[in-house]
């Protein structure tokens, strides 16, 4: 059924770019920084391995800079407090054992939902389409956070930073779950928040949509030129209504 345009809809349509709403069927969630503000618990993780190595620890808000990218980066920035350096390999290898074993015991213990979550995967698990989490974090950290945040049942598909060869930037595992769902990229909808996200979604030949409050490095999403930017990800039901 077509119903009238709302206000938001309104608003938000020339902001939408190539977005045909009636079109997609698959829709890949980004996980930290999209569904789940997990910061608590990678800063704590991050400083207690630093707390390990007897190092000197961070401001926990400096780190929702250096989320993204995978693991191995985030613990090469919390070692060296930098977003490209490279610690020494003994240092990096003895923080990144430390850093795991950390993280799959606490990985959930200050993680919330971001407002809109649950009332927006309601309401698109009730239409004709598909829903697949795409993230860059590694099993089994990603299956033991949706777990724990109550979203597996959601998700007919998830693609972790290891399940393929490649992570994002790179269209690959963008590309393994839509053909997974034997889906054509054009009718494939991305949603993230960094320019990550942004980049792999534009290499796949997917519509890409951003929430402006995630994990980007500092930076404004909508520099990096998503078709769409929601405030909340609620705004999605009224697109595709």
């Amino acid at each position: 059924m077509n119903l009238p345009k709302t206000d938001i809809q309104s608003e938000m349509s020339a902001t939408t770019g190539t977005i045909d709403f009636d079109q997609v069927r698959l829709v890949l969630f980004d996980l930290d920084g999209t569904l789940v503000d997990s910061v608590g618990d990678l800063a704590w993780c991050g400083n207690e391995m630093l707390r390990s190595l007897q190092m000197p620890l961070h401001d926990p808000q400096a780190v929702r800079r250096w989320v993204g990218n995978g693991l191995e980066r985030f613990v090469k920035r919390v070692l060296t407090g930098d977003m490209e350096a490279e610690p020494g390999e003994t240092l990096f290898n003895a923080g990144l054992e430390i850093f795991k074993r950390l993280y799959a015991e606490h990985a959930s213990d200050h993680s919330l939902l971001y407002p809109g979550v649950i009332e927006t995967l309601d309401y698109l698990a009730g239409l004709d389409l598909q829903l697949a989490c795409v993230t860059n974090k590694p099993e089994p950290f990603t299956s033991g956070l949706i777990k724990a945040m109550g979203l597996a049942g959601y998700f007919g598909l998830v693609v972790a930073g290891d399940t393929t060869a490649k992570k994002k930037p790179d269209p690959m595992p963008l590309h393994y779950a839509a053909d997974h769902f034997l889906i054509p990229y054009a009718q494939c909808l991305m949603v993230g928040d960094s320019s990550n996200d942004v980049q792999a979604a534009r290499a796949a030949g997917f519509s890409i949509a951003c929430v402006p409050y995630g994990y980007n490095h500092g930076h404004d999403i909508r520099d990096s030129n998503p078709d769409l930017v929601v405030e909340n990800l609620t705004q999605l039901n009224e697109m595709f209504a």
